[in-house]
């Protein structure tokens, strides 16, 4: 399948990515891994929303910014591998999600980068995972994920 083409149809362009502003690389692809760093959700240069899922914002905005960072990390895999038809599946997501104590809707909120990981790539977006609450995370964003990805040698 043309994952590019199926996220053009989704009318998603994920733009080029932005580079980080700490010690620490977006991507290591080890032999037919590749590795993405935690992705915020970014857009315009700017944090999608701030604050705690739970206390400032609703369940459905954590899924937006889920959905964001899954957009900003497709940036990258692009960057990495030319092109996303090189992409295999996607092994493991991590999520983090700031919320606060007795918050216990992160699975619910990291669904949000787990459907449209489905939406655009099928089985192959299929994943194991974990979705973590966290007292707070960089740029104070409601949530954070990471990817690991095998890649196809043949493609």
């Amino acid at each position: 399948m043309d994952f590019d083409k199926k996220l053009s149809d989704l009318g998603i362009d994920p733009g080029s990515p932005a580079m980080p502003v700490a010690n620490y690389l977006p991507y290591r692809l080890h032999g037919n891994i590749l590795y993405l760093s935690g992705m915020i959700p970014v857009a315009d240069g700017k944090p999608l929303y701030t604050g705690r899922v739970g206390d400032e914002l609703s369940v459905e905005q954590g899924q937006e910014c889920a959905r964001q960072c899954v957009i900003n990390g497709l940036g990258w895999v692009r960057q990495a591998l030319g092109s996303l038809s090189r992409v295999d599946s996607f092994i493991r997501i991590r999520g983090f999600v700031a919320c606060p104590p007795g918050f216990g809707q992160q699975p619910q909120v990291v669904n949000g980068a787990s459907d449209l990981l489905v939406e655009i790539f099928g089985d192959a977006g299929r994943h194991t995972r974990a979705a973590v609450g966290s007292v707070s995370l960089p740029l104070n964003v409601p949530v954070e994920i990471d990817f690991t990805i095998a890649v196809r040698s043949d493609a």
